[in-house]
């Protein structure tokens, strides 16, 4: 059968359409084409994800019938060229358009959200509130909320949040579940934790989000007792929800509990580990310091170990400074095509750490020539409705100069706290003051240091990191939470802590 430039079979109902459309122009017969059956072939060609040469030609006779300034078929372009992996047309369209309806706006802010544009989305979700379109699209609400969710970004899904209240007199079970995961993932489990409760109907997402949040909280047991509630409600838990149950136990170090869960999972469930389950046993294991029991864990599974195992017990060996199974798991990750660039990180620190300074510059070496590069440590901070992103070292920012000052005054008061840095974070050949000076500049410090002085006294302080957090940043969090009179929240790459009164929520078990 033959095929459209982009490989889109010509029997397609799509590409015939389009055939049908070239005849009249090719036959000299001149037509209009009413948009209803335009809109049609755009929505067809956002189905086709390989389609973008039909979907320019369409384009271009909408251009020729002088249709290109019709607001609807203008929406339909922006949804056409987002979902055919061209966002930069879907922005040119939308900023030459004269009027802007609340679909146009959906259409743009769901486009920056496909390709995790995630800063875009907030802030063209701002600029249609001050453009006086008030009342946003359902979609676009949860898309908005997905966005604050990812970003941290509190106080703007708090606002999302009252606009689906005003504008919709009844959110569905998506709608509330979406509501629940922002506030857990923002910080405020409380807050999730009283919309599950208040659900007139739960389903099964609502459950694995909720367990999700209260295991990235370290509220192992309080998870524990929402799954058994998903038991009881009739509703039969599915792969997911124990990957959420296992990682929940790794989290509060609840080790008996999660074989037992482990278990349960494959005698009463029927459900077939996958090695996603692997990961989270050995994560479970490896937190606990049994080190040597999750390499047999590993050694004794009945599907091969991927990356993920393979990492997992990386990292146990990093927190627990086993170097000898460390590079047994590095070995292996080194050895697979899904090569990632902080598995040399971690195997290059741990020979740090040890001070084998020659086996550094070997891995560092190997990372250049797989051609990797270790993604820069960030935190992000909101302030004033805002998200402002930190790196380590930073002094991008237009307020740095203020920042490091904040940080010097930081200082001077956590020596009278007894704070000393832990230089052996800093993983480089240098001397002592050196290392003082890059522990200064993390990312984490720039960002409470900016939010200090942005934010009123004794207002809370919520941060998203990117990367684990260092046991240095760890300790200086808790005592400035303490000298400043401060609950501050940090989201890592792992999972969330609470610092209040000089200490953390996860007791030191991260």
């Amino acid at each position: 059968m033959p095929r459209s430039s982009s490989g889109v079979s010509f029997g397609t109902p799509f590409v015939q359409a389009i055939y049908w459309l070239r005849v009249p122009s090719q036959m000299g017969v001149a037509w209009t084409m009413p948009v209803p059956f335009f809109n049609k072939l755009m929505n067809r060609a956002c189905a086709w994800l390989q389609a973008q040469e039909e979907g320019k030609q369409i384009h271009g006779h909408a251009f020729k019938l002088g249709l290109e300034s019709d607001l609807y078929v203008q929406n339909s372009l922006i949804n056409m060229y987002s979902k055919c992996g061209e966002i930069e047309h879907s922005c040119a369209i939308f900023e030459q358009m004269d009027e802007k309806s609340v679909a146009s706006w959906s259409a743009i802010i769901a486009a920056h959200a496909s390709f995790g544009k995630w800063d875009e989305c907030l802030m063209m979700f701002g600029n249609m509130s001050s453009e006086g379109c008030w009342r946003p699209e359902e979609s676009t609400l949860v898309t908005v909320l997905s966005a604050c969710t990812y970003l941290g970004a509190l106080d703007l899904g708090k606002c999302a949040h009252g606009s689906l209240l005003r504008n919709i007199s009844e959110l569905n079970v998506i709608v509330q579940t979406s509501l629940i995961d922002m506030y857990v993932k923002c910080g405020c489990l409380q807050k999730g934790l009283s919309l599950f409760r208040k659900m007139g109907k739960r389903n099964q997402m609502s459950y694995t989000v909720m367990i999700s949040g209260l295991a990235m909280h370290g509220h192992g047991e309080e998870a524990l007792r929402i799954y058994s509630e998903m038991l009881k409600d009739s509703l039969d838990p599915d792969d997911v929800v124990y990957v959420c149950v296992l990682s929940a136990c790794s989290h509060a170090g609840l080790v008996d509990e999660g074989f037992r869960c482990f278990d349960r999972m494959k005698s009463e469930h029927g459900i077939t580990p996958t090695v996603q389950h692997y990961g989270c046993m050995v994560e479970l294991m490896g937190k606990a310091g049994m080190i040597n029991e999750a390499l047999e864990f590993v050694k004794s599974m009945p599907i091969k170990p991927n990356d993920v195992v393979w990492r997992s017990l990386l990292s146990a060996c990093r927190v627990h400074c086993n170097l000898e199974i460390g590079e047994i798991a590095a070995k292996h990750l080194f050895q697979s095509r899904l090569q990632n660039a902080g598995d040399y990180v971690i195997l290059s620190n741990m020979y740090a750490r040890a001070q084998r300074w020659q086996e550094v510059a070997k891995i560092r070496v190997e990372m250049a020539r797989e051609g990797l590069h270790q993604v820069p440590g960030f935190s992000l901070v909101e302030v004033g409705r805002r998200i402002h992103k930190f790196v380590s070292q930073d002094t991008s920012h237009p307020q740095c100069v203020s920042v490091y000052e904040m940080i010097h005054q930081m200082e001077w008061q956590l020596k009278f706290e007894g704070y000393s840095p832990d230089s052996s974070q800093v993983l480089l050949d240098v001397d002592e003051e050196e290392k003082r000076q890059r522990l200064k500049g993390h990312s984490q410090k720039l960002a409470i240091a900016f939010a200090l002085i942005h934010t009123s006294q004794g207002s809370p302080i919520r941060l998203a990191r990117n990367l684990r957090m260092c046991n240095d940043c760890h300790t200086y969090t808790k005592l400035i939470s303490l000298i400043y009179e401060r609950e501050i929240t940090v989201r890592d790459r792992n999972r969330f802590h609470h610092f209040k009164d000089g200490t953390c929520s996860c007791r030191d078990y991260w």
